[in-house]
């Protein structure tokens, strides 16, 4: 990647050479990109990595200090039960441009992003696993597709090092059906090394699982989503966190994730389509019965069909009454926070702050 010319706003700064003698020119840069808002910020959530850490942090810095803007690196450490806080601590006492935070226990990947992401700081926010088999080196073809207008920027592991039957069938299978109930098409919704503008993150709340559907999450926006082959690399410290139970939580938050899509500021169309399908035919079979009583005399209290036609007009009221309350639910919830249900990309001579 080309370096980036620096608007006349923005401090240049001449990349690190390396060339450092007693290190008092590395310590004076890295305090003095610690002091300025940083346009990039590379959040990384950790759990029992301790191995990879050291590792991790030099190929982030040769990857990110040749760039020539400030950065942050925002480390989440997910309740490690080892020595990962202790190593995390020590480096960033040394460099202040990395930033660590410890959560108490482990609460999941989705939490340790959304942390890092509350306090990300750049305009341009990557997100990179801590297992090394993301490579840093990917960071600057990242960023070139982001200054080429795009919003969100995924990584494609195309030679994916990983076991075919336990790993990637499985997310073969699971990317498809994304791809399929979202309409966003990625090849590979679980790479954790991806790009994002600030402003896309800042509209979504992460609960759950969630994280691996940020672009489809964030597609309700108009966002511009590109992908690109991304190295990966053979783990060499420890064991995957994940396990072929992971599919089976993918495809019950994407259920979540299609409804947030369609349907969450307008629970009635779903709710309500399904009540009044349900009632149309529950009231048909029960004329259908009534027409028999009336025109032959024929006994109904032993047949099937008029219990089915009064569950389902029972279900078509309940399906109706739950569209209601899913309507009370979602005004309460944007209108005494405020929240709009549209998102502003830019404004002219509007007189607003985006």
């Amino acid at each position: 990647m080309e370096q980036r010319e620096v608007p006349a706003h923005e401090p240049a700064h001449e990349p690190w050479t390396g060339e450092t003698g007693d290190g008092q020119r590395v310590v004076s840069q890295r305090k003095e990109q610690a002091g300025e808002a940083p346009h990039l910020s590379v959040v990384v959530p950790v759990y029992n990595e301790e191995e990879s850490l050291q590792t991790l942090y030099t190929r982030l810095t040769e990857a990110l200090e040749p760039l020539g803007f400030p950065y942050e690196m925002v480390v989440v450490d997910d309740g490690s039960k080892d020595r990962s806080f202790e190593l995390l601590k020590g480096l960033a006492l040394a460099d202040p441009r990395l930033r660590v935070i410890r959560f108490r226990r482990n609460f999941g990947q989705t939490a340790a992003f959304s942390a890092g992401f509350d306090r990300a700081r750049g305009q341009v926010i990557i997100t990179i696993d801590a297992d090394l088999q993301n490579d840093p080196a990917d960071i600057p073809r990242l960023l070139e597709k982001i200054e080429a207008g795009y919003d969100v920027v995924s990584g494609w592991r195309k030679q994916r090092q990983d076991p075919f039957w336990s790993r990637r069938l499985p997310s073969i299978f699971a990317n498809r059906l994304i791809s399929v109930m979202t309409s966003i098409h990625l090849h590979d919704y679980g790479c954790s090394l991806k790009a994002y503008r600030a402003e896309v993150l800042k509209n979504i709340q992460l609960y759950g699982d969630l994280h691996r559907f940020i672009p489809a999450i964030a597609s309700w926006q108009g966002i511009e989503v590109a992908e690109i082959p991304v190295n990966h690399e053979p783990r060499r410290f420890g064991s995957s966190k994940y396990g072929l139970g992971r599919t089976i939580r993918v495809i019950i938050d994407l259920l979540t994730v299609r409804f947030l899509l369609s349907y969450a500021t307008r629970p009635m169309q779903i709710f309500g389509l399904f009540g009044l399908v349900s009632m149309a035919m529950g009231i048909g079979i029960s004329f259908y019965l009534a027409s028999l009583k009336a025109l032959s005399g024929e006994e109904l209290a032993d047949r099937p069909l008029l219990l089915l036609g009064v569950l389902l007009i029972m279900l078509g009221a309940q399906f109706i009454s739950l569209g209601l309350i899913g309507e009370l639910v979602v005004r309460t919830y944007f209108e005494t926070q405020k929240k709009p249900t549209y998102v502003v990309r830019e404004a002219v001579n509007s007189g607003e702050e985006l």
